[in-house]
């Protein structure tokens, strides 16, 4: 197993994640589950692995803590080859076959991976058909990121690009208008998001970088009321996404 991890497998955790995973039909190794863990979804869990011809082994819940980095896996997890990235073509694509304006979210070098695990379950229930994340300075699609999204990353396309600022020229040369959210932009409820739009998210202290910044179309903002003067990066992007959700419903 030490091996296995070596070579480039990883873990989700939890048991809505690694239901998610089972029946997404991705590609899994096997399913471990805790000695002496039995009964609701982790049945379930057990008898779709089955169906699909998954490796089930059991472990010690010690040994399934150390796989799981200290992560709450509710005594079930699931081994699999390293999360496959998409391209940015393939995002685009897949809002050209659904026939939609491209909605497409940027995280302009967010580290945290609870952040952007949380960013990717709001993307996939708000449709987003895409999420766009640097290589380097950038939380990777970890267990901690797949447990955070609950289920959510089984179904959302990232893209991993070698440089922000070129990315976003090449969205805008596909019609596609680029939104920072920063200090000191145009008030975002007064701003038309329907449209084909991609959504920057910057870094969790630094926020956008400045030429990320510059390369955006428009930066918009979100009013403070209180005594502190930014909220977390996955609670502004939630609240953008929505916006971008009701302004083209209405």
């Amino acid at each position: 197993m030490e091996d296995r991890k070596e070579q480039g497998y990883n873990i989700i955790c939890g048991r809505n994640p690694v239901l998610e995973a089972v029946r997404s039909g991705r590609e899994i190794d096997r399913l471990l589950v805790a000695h002496g863990v039995n009964g609701g979804s982790v049945t379930a869990i057990i008898a779709k692995c089955k169906q699909r011809g998954i490796l089930i082994k059991e472990v010690s819940p010690q040994k399934l803590d150390y796989y799981c980095s200290g992560a709450n896996h509710q005594g079930v997890a699931v081994l699999f080859a390293e999360q496959e990235y998409c391209s940015v073509e393939d995002i685009l694509n897949y809002a050209k076959e659904r026939e939609e304006k491209p909605f497409i979210i940027v995280c302009d070098e967010i580290e945290d991976p609870h952040n952007l695990g949380a960013i990717i379950r709001t993307a996939e229930c708000c449709g987003v058909h895409g999420i766009i994340i640097p290589k380097r300075r950038s939380a990777s699609l970890n267990a901690t990121v797949a447990k955070s999204a609950s289920g959510a990353l089984e179904y959302m396309r990232v893209a991993r690009v070698t440089n922000i600022p070129n990315t976003i020229d090449m969205l805008k040369e596909n019609g596609v208008w680029v939104f920072g959210a920063d200090m000191d932009g145009e008030d975002f409820e007064k701003t038309d998001f329907n449209c084909p739009c991609a959504l920057v998210i910057g870094n969790e202290g630094k926020g956008i970088g400045t030429l990320t910044a510059k390369k955006c179309d428009q930066i918009v903002s979100l009013p403070m009321f209180g005594k502190i003067n930014s909220l977390n990066a996955s609670v502004a992007a939630g609240v953008l996404m929505y916006e971008v959700v009701r302004k083209r419903r209405s």
